[in-house]
């Protein structure tokens, strides 16, 4: 979705959302957004981020991976002076995830040195136990994973009966410097798994997802934490660690 990230959602950009929560959570010493658009760069400006540099193009299309576009926000930061020692991306696209969440998976990393990074996860609710490939024929399939001659086999199994798994979401990832630089991943091979509480990984990609929000909101299911809007004229306020 075009714009998604500036689309209005109860009297406030999406991204509003996340800069606030991000401010607020007392986690970081900076919130810096990363973005190719000059006009998402002035929204989150007046909503207290730092915007110290644009994203160039190349770095900013829907197949661009990660891992290029955070090195370049560290090595532009690091240009600036910047010391930096860990860092969290947090997409606009969850705008439910609170920043006492933040704060929280903030503190789970930095108490696990072992770790190379903590990434939000929820519990599938399609099990992939029960997941089929397609023959390229079109008239056969084959289960996706290996139940390992399971009896009965997983894709006839009950879902409370198959092994617990869970899938990543977009709400949070928080990462030790050191990961990007020396295993060239935002994720490592150390993954702290962080459980999302109910809707924190609720994630606005799809036009029913919004209507979903909406609906949510207005029956009282969820709540969003109202983001703030610097005065203007007002100096960027600088973030306690």
């Amino acid at each position: 979705m075009v714009g998604k990230n500036v689309r209005p959602l109860h009297g406030h950009p999406l991204i509003a959302y996340t800069i606030s929560a991000a401010r607020r959570s007392g986690a970081f010493a900076d919130v810096v957004v990363s973005t190719d658009d000059p006009r998402t760069a002035e929204i989150a400006k007046q909503y207290g981020a730092s915007v110290p540099f644009l994203r160039p193009a190349e770095l900013a299309r829907d197949a661009s991976p990660d891992i290029d576009w955070v090195r370049h926000a560290l090595s532009e930061l690091r240009a600036r002076g910047e010391e930096i020692d860990a860092f969290a991306i947090l997409r606009p696209t969850s705008p439910l995830r609170t920043a006492a969440t933040i704060a929280a998976a903030v503190a789970a990393l930095v108490t696990d040195p072992a770790a190379d990074s903590l990434r939000a996860v929820e519990k599938v609710a399609e099990h992939p136990g029960k997941m089929w490939v397609v023959a390229g024929d079109g008239h056969r399939m084959t289960p996706l994973l290996d139940d390992h001659g399971a009896d009965p086999p997983w894709h006839s199994t009950p879902y409370q009966s198959l092994p617990v798994v869970h899938v990543q979401n977009a709400s949070l990832e928080v990462a030790w410097v050191r990961t990007v630089d020396r295993l060239g991943s935002i994720a490592g091979t150390e993954v702290r798994p962080w459980v999302s509480g109910c809707y924190e990984g609720f994630d606005l990609n799809h036009e029913t997802d919004w209507l979903l929000l909406e609906r949510l909101l207005e029956d009282g299911t969820v709540n969003l934490e109202q983001p703030h809007l610097l005065p203007a004229g007002t100096a960027e306020p600088t973030m306690e660690s």
